[in-house]
């Protein structure tokens, strides 16, 4: 009898053990049951605006900057080299005086001529005289027509070498001015060529100094064929600007217009050449320099516009990730008419003051919460390591 008891207490026991831990799993299996997954972190990116307002449309070439007038200031004379006025690099007017050769032989010539001229004309006058003596003999009887005829010839024969006389003088006139080196062209003076106490000579191929004009001056450019109709469209408005920037493309050198479209498409590199007259006033451009230079095409009024970076590429074309007032991000496509300066110019797709995602789409998809960057975070080179510093 007691040990059926204690059989019976054992089994309780084991019972009462068995439904304890069924217990205590059955209650933490409802617990798990009942907690929810927890939500994923929101992704930190940097956003901005979708905005709208005028837009310019460039075209883009690689030009050169090439002078307005370039002169080789050369010598018509032969002679010493006296005097050197100019210094290099200097800028000069038209009519400035860069040299002066020894003028001595020149102006002993001019004296000579001139002497011959007065010679002459003494004589014409002596000639003359005579001539109207003889009229009078003649009309006396005292004198015959052959000696009138003569006496009018020699007068005739002395006219003559006066006007060669002055011809002369002119020319030696001419000779003693060339005397003088001067600048035919207001500009900028190179290398001089020619030192003081040389002899210099009309057939010296570098001549004494290159002046080169500046202000204006000019830049020749090349643009893709098939941009020819665009910018024969809109020349039929009116004069289209051109824009010259740094080879870097950082600093704005001048502005200036389209002068000049080239009768014939280059076939070998497929491009057509154009000229832009730049006024250059303060010097910036430089015969020879390499610059961008950016055509002014038209400017779209009201144009949609954001950072280029915002613009994805996928299989289906280009998209941007749209933010939401949930903070949820949706891909949407759109369409790019021209990427310039860091903007993209949106011709669909997207409206004004809208947000998009201008950094940070790596880690997104559609339905990604996201959380925008700020400050020093977004103003980051690095956003990768600003986004995983963020990330908890």
């Amino acid at each position: 009898m007691r040990r059926g008891t204690a059989i019976l207490v054992v089994l309780v026991i084991a019972g009462l053990a068995a439904a304890g831990v069924f217990l205590v799993m059955h209650g933490r299996a409802s617990v798990t049951a009942a907690t929810p997954p927890p939500a994923p972190p929101a992704v930190p990116v940097v956003a901005g605006t979708v905005s709208s307002g005028d837009v310019p449309i460039y075209l883009r070439g690689i030009g050169t900057v090439i002078a307005y007038n370039t002169d080789v200031v050369r010598s018509q004379i032969q002679g010493q080299l006296t005097k050197i006025t100019f210094t290099e690099g200097q800028t000069v007017k038209s009519g400035d005086t860069l040299a002066e050769i020894d003028p001595r032989p020149y102006q002993a010539q001019l004296d000579q001529m001139t002497a011959t001229r007065d010679r002459d004309q003494a004589q014409l006058t002596d000639s003359l005289a005579d001539l109207d003596r003889y009229n009078q003999l003649l009309a006396k009887g005292d004198a015959t027509i052959q000696l009138l005829d003569t006496q009018k010839a020699q007068v005739l024969q002395l006219q003559s070498a006066i006007k060669s006389d002055e011809a002369l003088i002119e020319a030696a006139k001419v000779q003693l001015e060339y005397t003088k080196l001067t600048s035919p062209i207001a500009g900028v003076t190179g290398v001089r060529q020619v030192d003081i106490g040389n002899i210099i000579h009309p057939t010296d191929a570098n001549g004494l100094v290159v002046v080169t004009q500046i202000e204006p001056i000019s830049v020749i450019f090349t643009l893709p064929e098939t941009n020819l109709p665009e910018i024969q469209q809109q020349m039929a408005k009116g004069p289209l600007t051109v824009l010259a920037y740094s080879h870097d493309d950082k600093i704005k050198l001048d502005e200036g217009k389209l002068a000049l479209v080239n009768n014939e498409i280059l076939q070998t590199t497929g491009t057509i050449q154009l000229k832009a007259d730049f006024p250059n006033t303060a010097h910036v451009l430089w015969p020879g320099e390499l610059i961008n230079a950016r055509l002014l095409l038209e400017t779209r009024h009201n144009g949609i516009s954001i950072a280029s970076s915002a613009v994805q590429q996928g299989p289906n074309g280009a998209y941007v990730y749209v933010v939401g007032s949930d903070r949820t991000v949706h891909m949407r496509a759109v369409t790019v008419d021209e990427i310039s300066e860091g903007q993209a110019l949106i011709d669909s797709g997207l409206k004004p003051n809208e947000t998009v995602v201008l950094e940070g789409q790596y880690r997104l998809e559609p339905g990604s919460l996201v959380e925008e960057l700020h400050g020093k975070e977004a103003e980051s080179a690095d956003l990768q390591s600003a986004v995983e510093q963020a990330i908890p």
